[in-house]
């Protein structure tokens, strides 16, 4: 809620910033928003913009109430279901979150110490040896804990202290085991599933691998007796080998020589010496023996020992089962007497927590609140004096502007009461300062140099309008006065519409529809660009339009097409470089972008006709086109624009439009004297009365697509149409201007009055609306189709015509050749040659 809060509270300080930075220029004064084409684009409107108060900014960023929302908000979180509320209106998160850990709390109060005592295991029960702190604990939450303890009586896993009916008699050890582990577990935390150890199960492991070494080593003392048997029987046999055969030779042979009596002398020698060794091995023989039945006696006694410490520990292990079962029915029967008590001394106290923590929630809403609010009123301190602000100027404004229309009654009224009944000449009539003084008061120009009286006085007409157009020429006073007038007449127009407001909703609402997908042709579409196409969105709109009709085009050409033609027609020799150089100064005079050799928009217009004179060597240049380029380039870019002159010249043009026979544009003047009979039979008929050609002043409109024609506000709205639905929005709004002022032009009853009206009349139409209303709505039905088949019926007729009047010039040229009295006959386009 208080992002929210925050969020509203911002959007409301940038809307009343902005409003007091608004500056009302014209009925489509461009909004703050960031246009990406064309020359209108780079214009920077001057919005008079309110100083804002610094320390306000300053105090408003101190007290901001800091909130980085982590979860959904916005939008997202208006897309997501309502959350289900608690039933306390107080019951915020933090609060939720305290009772979570409340009751968890309450249910293992302890935390770490009571865990000394009660275990979860999913395998066995295990004892882990409690303090008495711990004991105590444990009785005091038994209540707590024994509906725990009876609903896990025969699962897998429980939590039950000291009892170890769950743990199989073969895996019980030694009691001495379990107190030497204990010791170690008094300091540290040891696992669940740890089982006992000590002093007599090391003693006992010791002593098995002992005797293993022992026995070892014993088989390999009777492997190597077995090996010494063999060897003394083998030197047994040898000893009684050579005992004999010394017998027989000391017989047989007492006549040896001495030498072979000391051979049997060493004979004798060596088995002396193996009996020697025998008897050594026979002593140690002896001695290995005695060795293993004194191990043998060893391992008999351990053995005996092992088996009393087993008995001791299974004596001592009923014991504790005994005392365990004791406790617990001692902690059975105390708890039933303290459970009472203890629950409701914890009953109470996370009573007392909850209660705190409540209150401190509480104290950091409060607080968030009260920043807010204090924001708030700072806030609204500020809105309060820029209103006031506001006010005052207004006021101020209000005051001058009704000072000055006293002053402007008071002339005019002398002025009229001088008309009606002059008193003095014409040469000393006041009346003839009157009007002077007051022509100069109105075509003064507004500028900045009296800054006291540019504020107070309102900015009503500026120099340019939005397009760059001048609104008030410089040259002829008369004109300058009917240029402010017309222009006082748009602005009062503009004020009096509201209309532009809800086009805009509209215009916003059908791009955001179009926003994850491209434009397509339809009605809505077509609608909402007869109704006009607002100033920030035109650039977009228009280059769609373009790029819908010339895509066969482009899908036709080579990347940089523009600029390999634009780069030819710059480094090779172009026929139409000449006049297009004459024409580019002449082309807008009068609009900002194009009234100096160093505007912007001349070196843009030069690319562009110079690409498409090298792109289209029938036509090169005509006069015409580069108006049209003009106009394009004031909303696109280079390229862009160059594309919008092939649409209009290539695809909506008939052919020879702006060839230098100007072909299709005699045919559409004949096309549109016959729509002028059907669709103004009056107004048509009054024109044949007088003789008037109204195509005179015609042509040009179809020409260059109304340009200088009409007002910069109806022009854009003509292109805006012209663009999407083709060149028949020309016939619908060249029939819309004159039956716009069709009772005027009745009126008339000379062809010089006439012709001279129609010079003009079209600067003096100014509601955009209704001229729209008469083009797109009185006019219908209007078919393209029959369009087409006039323009065939009519093309025909005029190259009939053409072909007769070359006759014709033909048969002339050679009359004068032949004729003697004509040959100093000379035409003025053969004298200008």
């Amino acid at each position: 809620m208080t992002y929210w809060l925050q969020e509203l509270q911002q959007k409301r300080w940038e809307y009343c910033n902005n409003l007091d930075a608004a500056k009302r220029d014209s009925r489509t004064s461009p909004t703050p928003s960031d246009f990406s084409k064309g020359l209108v684009a780079k214009d920077n409107p001057d919005l008079s913009i309110l100083s804002q108060n610094a320390s306000a900014e300053r105090a408003r960023n101190i007290l901001a109430v800091e909130t980085s929302p982590t979860d959904l908000v916005g939008e997202q979180a208006a897309s997501q279901p309502a959350p289900v509320q608690p039933s306390a209106i107080n019951f915020s998160l933090k609060q939720w979150s305290t009772e979570i850990k409340n009751s968890m709390s309450s249910l293992r109060k302890g935390n770490n110490e009571n865990r000394k005592s009660i275990f979860y295991t999913t395998e066995e029960w295990e004892l882990l040896d409690p303090t008495p702190k711990d004991l105590e604990d444990s009785m005091a939450l038994e209540e707590k804990r024994k509906h725990l303890a009876e609903g896990s009586k025969g699962l897998t896993s429980s939590a039950f202290p000291f009892d170890f009916g769950r743990i199989p008699h073969k895996t019980r050890r030694p009691l001495k085991d379990m107190i030497g582990s204990s010791k170690n577990r008094n300091s540290s935390d040891s696992s669940p599933t740890e089982w006992y150890s000590g002093n007599g199960n090391k003693l006992v492991s010791e002593l098995q691998l002992k005797y293993q070494s022992q026995q070892e080593e014993l088989e390999k003392l009777k492997k190597d007796l077995l090996s010494q048997k063999e060897l003394v029987r083998l030197l047994q046999q040898t000893v009684r080998s050579s005992q004999y055969d010394k017998y027989f030779a000391s017989r047989l042979c007492e006549g040896v020589p001495k030498d072979k009596l000391e051979l049997l002398h060493q004979k004798d020698d060596q088995i002396l010496g193996l009996n020697n060794q025998l008897e050594k091995l026979n002593l140690e023989k002896d001695s290995l023996q005695q060795e293993v039945k004194n191990l043998k006696c060893k391992v008999g006694e351990l053995n005996e020992r092992l088996g009393m410490l087993m008995e001791t520990i299974q004596a001592k292990d009923e014991v504790i089962m005994k005392l365990s079962r004791q406790l617990s029915e001692c902690e059975d029967n105390t708890a039933s007497q303290s459970g009472a008590v203890n629950s409701s001394m914890v009953t109470c106290t996370n009573k007392e927590l909850q209660e705190l923590d409540r209150l401190k929630d509480n104290l950091q809403g409060y607080k968030t609140q009260n920043k807010f609010l204090n924001k708030e009123i700072l806030e609204l301190s500020a809105l309060r004096r820029n209103a006031e602000a506001r006010e005052r100027e207004w006021q101020a404004k209000y005051t001058s502007l009704e000072a000055k229309l006293c002053q402007i009654e008071s002339k005019y009224l002398i002025l009229l009461q001088e008309m009606k009944t002059p008193v003095c000449s014409e040469e000393q009539s006041p009346a003839r300062e009157v009007i002077t003084q007051l022509l100069e008061d109105a075509l003064k120009a507004e500028t900045s140099e009296q800054p006291e009286q540019a504020f107070f006085k309102p900015h009503l007409v500026s120099e340019y309008d939005i397009y760059g157009f001048q609104t008030v020429p410089e040259d002829d006073d008369e004109e300058k006065l009917v240029a402010k007038s017309r222009a006082l007449d748009l602005r009062s127009l503009s004020l009096s519409e509201n209309r532009e407001i809800s086009t805009g909703v509209k215009w916003e609402n059908y791009l955001a529809s179009t926003m994850n997908r491209e434009m397509m042709r339809c009605v809505e579409l077509k609608n909402l660009i007869r109704s006009g196409i607002p100033h920030e969105h035109r650039s977009k709109i228009w280059k769609w339009c373009v790029n819908l009709h010339v895509k066969k085009f482009k899908d036709s050409t080579i990347p940089g097409y523009f600029q390999t033609l634009l780069h030819n027609a710059l480094e090779k020799q172009n026929p139409a470089s000449k006049q297009i150089e004459l024409d580019l100064l002449r082309t807008l005079p009068n609009n900002k972008h194009y009234s100096s050799p160093t505007s912007e928009g001349i070196q843009k217009l030069r690319n562009v006709l110079l690409a498409f004179s090298w792109r289209n060597p029938d036509i090169g240049y005509c006069q015409g086109l580069n108006r049209l380029v003009a106009i394009a380039l004031l909303y696109l870019e280079q390229e862009d624009a160059f594309w919008c002159l092939v649409t209009i010249v290539e695809v909506f043009m008939p052919r020879d439009y702006y060839t230098k026979t100007l072909l299709g544009s005699q045919v559409d003047q004949r096309v549109f004297k016959d729509l002028m009979s059907e669709k103004l039979p009056r107004l048509h008929a009054h024109f044949e009365q007088y003789k008037v050609d109204y195509t005179l002043i015609t042509f040009n409109w179809f020409l260059v697509v109304f340009v200088d024609s009409v007002v910069s506000d109806i022009l854009f709205k003509i292109w805006d149409s012209f663009l999407y639905e083709g060149p028949k929005v020309i016939f619908r709004f060249a029939l819309a201007l004159f039956k716009y002022k069709e009772e005027e032009i009745l009126k008339l009853q000379d062809s010089m009055s006439i012709f001279k009206y129609l010079r003009y009349f079209t600067r003096t139409i100014l509601d955009a609306r209704k001229l729209t209303a008469i083009a797109f709505g009185d006019l219908n039905p209007f078919p393209l189709r029959q369009i087409r088949n006039r323009r065939t019926y009519h093309l025909e007729k005029v190259r009939l015509e053409l072909t007769e009047l070359e006759a014709i010039r033909e048969d002339f040229l050679r009359e004068r050749e032949t004729c003697v009295e004509k040959r100093d006959l000379i035409s003025d386009d053969e004298e200008d040659s």
